[in-house]
């Protein structure tokens, strides 16, 4: 079952640079509580049109540390990952049912504003997409269009080294993003997201175009963000998998989760026999 492709260059989110701001016009969530998992769902079904991507899909992610979404391709995991921050509201054919709870709030209530809600929870997409802009002007985009009334300066550069670019980069940022290499976009991009310091970050397949040096300096990357930010990641490396996360949820071919666990129990002894076939590569 495939998934619709949308045009990542027109969707690419950017997070709030006030870590409270509200979800709503009049409503603030609550904040995380302290042991509660962040990003809460529960029975959640994905259609496009009458075709079911996702079935009854309830798990709980915790917070500032990494979720791997693993499974064969069109198996749902970039349809739930979309989910957590509507993204698939741009697609038309889309429709969800069941609860998906972010700081304990329902992402679909009618008075939570998805703008609002993206700014809290940035993506970084499969292909590097920096602006057409410079370097500095890809990473500060998301804290002009926000009013951020802080340092900037200060600001490009924390978010330039958090995402471990900044000695690459710091005597050229005002030559165009579009000129560094692709690990190094990706990189941009992440510096990009993190710069106005949202909660969660979803990541889907961030270093499947990449070399493997470059995907080597991604997981360090995301390794030192899960320190500060929640990180959802889709992959379908199963060795990155092991390597960078603390969980693991496994999607099947039905959109279905069969099994959510810490990662070294799903890698090393999983309850499911369809899992370990899976992670044996017996299929898919």
């Amino acid at each position: 079952m495939s998934e619709p492709e949308t045009d990542t260059d027109s969707t690419e989110t950017v997070a709030s640079p006030t870590p409270g701001s509200n979800l709503s016009a009049g409503n603030t969530a609550s904040g995380s509580l302290i042991d509660e998992p962040i990003i809460k769902s529960r029975n959640v079904n994905v259609f496009y049109n009458e075709t079911q991507a996702l079935e009854d899909i309830t798990m709980d992610i915790p917070e500032k540390q990494v979720t791997a979404l693993i499974g064969p391709s069109g198996c749902g995991k970039s349809t739930f990952l979309r989910c957590i921050n509507r993204m698939n509201d741009l697609i038309p054919a889309a429709r969800i049912e069941g609860e998906l709870l972010f700081s304990n709030k329902n992402v679909y209530d009618d008075d939570v504003d998805p703008v609002a809600l993206r700014r809290k929870i940035g993506m970084v997409f499969q292909q590097p997409n920096p602006f057409p802009k410079s370097i500095y002007d890809n990473v500060a985009y998301g804290l002009n269009i926000q009013g951020y009334e802080g340092d900037i300066d200060q600001r490009v550069e924390e978010a330039l080294k958090g995402a471990a670019l900044w000695d690459e980069v710091k005597d050229q940022l005002d030559e165009s993003g579009l000129e560094l290499s692709g690990g190094q976009q990706q990189r941009l991009c992440i510096a990009r997201a993190i710069a106005p310091d949202p909660e969660v970050i979803l990541m889907d397949e961030p270093a499947s175009a990449l070399d493997p040096v470059a995907t080597s300096q991604i997981e360090d990357l995301i390794a030192d963000i899960s320190e500060q930010y929640t990180v959802v990641i889709v992959t379908h490396n199963m060795q990155q998998a092991a390597r960078i996360s603390d969980k693991t949820a496994v999607f099947l071919t039905g959109g279905e989760l069969v099994e959510f666990d810490d990662t070294q129990k799903i890698f090393e002894n999983p309850d499911n026999q369809r899992v370990e076939d899976y992670i044996t590569g017996k299929f898919g």
